[in-house]
């Protein structure tokens, strides 16, 4: 298969912007010497807001020009690595969290952060998703991602349903839904992290949730365990109340069954909020953050961090993308980021002006679990969330057995573990 280096998608890409560590150019701004900085991102569809979160830092700070510079999804991963190990790099960095922000920062490319202004506003869990494997902090905390099922009030106002706290309940919620022909839960299964989604989301009270992760943590327990068996027993069971041919369907799917109102309800992130709203402004949406436990009165809620920002090691303007650092950390960033994008932020004691936005706050802070998949078998290439994700689509297909897939999995996170944090190096294009 003919391949190619990136080098001429490289020099196209960053000939027109500044080129990071050796780009802030000065320039002069009634009298004052301006620091430009370039920095990364994945989301594209965020640069409005985030435009409008930096004209409040550079009025406060005029020497520094910030130009933001976000790319697709799909492809920011080898753009940034390319861009680091070729030494064109920005100054800034929006990291992937967990095994992503530590691959970066094993490999020598971040500074430090410990130091940083405003690091006690986080929960020290939040940190986690951002050090390296030496226990320094090198991303600060962007959002906390917060897996819900989103449900349709006015259809369940028609049949008389109230939102199920259990899982039995959402079982016989479902059931007369599907009874009166509604789509009772829309999910996409041709995109295979749905599913890990879908499986963080509906099964932590089935792999017994935060006692379950200690387990693993402690290494008293691996994905063979019998509890997560009972997860994907769970999963089977839910396929009766799927749409037809879900394996088929993408995220994009899934969301029109939900807001076009043939679906009941539909699994996700609380970052799809603002999608669902826009997509029909008259849709009338609740949210169920999760199930309880046995014994418990607060629903179990998966959630996680969902990125960082950092700084390249090496930026000739380290102290002024220091001060941004700083920015980010702080209660009125986060207060920015929450009003400007309906998003749950890190940072603590930010409220929400959106109910749905301040309600699932609160129910996470009650009572949380981590997204087991994405926080803790996010290593290895391929990770071993990848090998279950794509195990999951298997065993909806029918061509690979639970046992098998649990077995896979934990096969996979023996040989990451051993391997350790992967060197990284230019990637090719196909």
């Amino acid at each position: 298969m003919k391949k190619r280096w990136l080098t001429g998608l490289l020099v196209i890409l960053f000939s027109g912007i500044a080129a990071g560590c050796g780009s802030g150019d000065s320039s002069n701004n009634s009298g004052e010497d301006v620091v430009e900085l370039d920095m990364y991102s994945w989301r594209t569809e965020d640069r409005a807001a985030y435009e409008e979160i930096i004209a409040v830092f550079e009025e406060e700070n005029p020497d520094i020009k910030i130009n933001f510079n976000p790319f697709e999804a799909t492809e920011y991963n080898t753009i940034l690595t390319n861009a680091l190990v070729s030494g064109t790099g920005p100054d800034i960095v929006q990291l992937r969290p967990y095994s992503g922000a530590q691959t970066i920062a094993d490999n020598g490319y971040l500074v430090a952060l410990d130091d940083i202004e405003g690091i006690d506003n986080f929960d020290e869990s939040y940190l986690e998703a951002a050090k390296g494997s030496d226990e320094k902090l090198y991303g600060i905390p962007l959002s906390l991602n917060i897996g819900l099922i989103y449900y349709n009030k006015a259809i369940f106002d028609e049949y008389n349903l109230e939102p199920p706290e259990t899982w039995e309940e959402f079982i016989e919620v479902s059931q007369e839904l599907k009874n009166n022909d509604v789509v009772p839960l829309s999910v996409g299964g041709r995109e295979a992290w749905l599913l890990s989604m879908l499986h963080g989301v509906i099964t932590p009270t089935a792999y017994d949730g935060n006692a379950f992760v200690s387990d693993v943590i402690e290494g008293k327990a691996d994905l063979t365990d019998p509890r997560m068996m009972e997860s994907l027993n769970r999963m089977e069971e839910l396929t009766a109340y799927l749409p037809e041919g879900f394996t088929a369907l993408d995220d994009n799917d899934s969301q029109a069954l939900f807001y076009t109102e043939e679906a009941a309800m539909y699994v996700n992130g609380d970052f799809q909020l603002e999608v669902l709203e826009n997509s029909n402004p008259d849709l009338s949406i609740g949210v169920i953050p999760g199930f309880k436990e046995e014994g418990s009165d607060e629903a179990l809620v998966m959630n996680w961090v969902d990125g960082s920002y950092g700084v390249v090691k090496g930026t000739e303007h380290e102290e002024e993308a220091l001060r941004f650092m700083e920015f980010m950390a702080s209660p009125e960033f986060g207060q920015l980021f929450t009003d400007n994008l309906s998003r749950v932020s890190a940072v603590e004691g930010v409220t929400a002006s959106h109910d749905i936005i301040q309600q699932i706050m609160e129910a996470s802070e009650v009572n949380s679990t981590p997204y087991l998949m994405l926080v803790h078998y996010g290593l290895g290439s391929p990770s071993t969330k990848g090998i279950f994700e794509d195990g999951l689509q298997g065993m909806y297909l029918g061509e690979i057995t639970k046992e098998e897939l649990l077995e896979q999995a934990q096969e996979n996170a023996e040989r990451a573990a051993e391997e350790g944090v992967e060197k990284l190096e230019m990637i090719e294009e196909e």
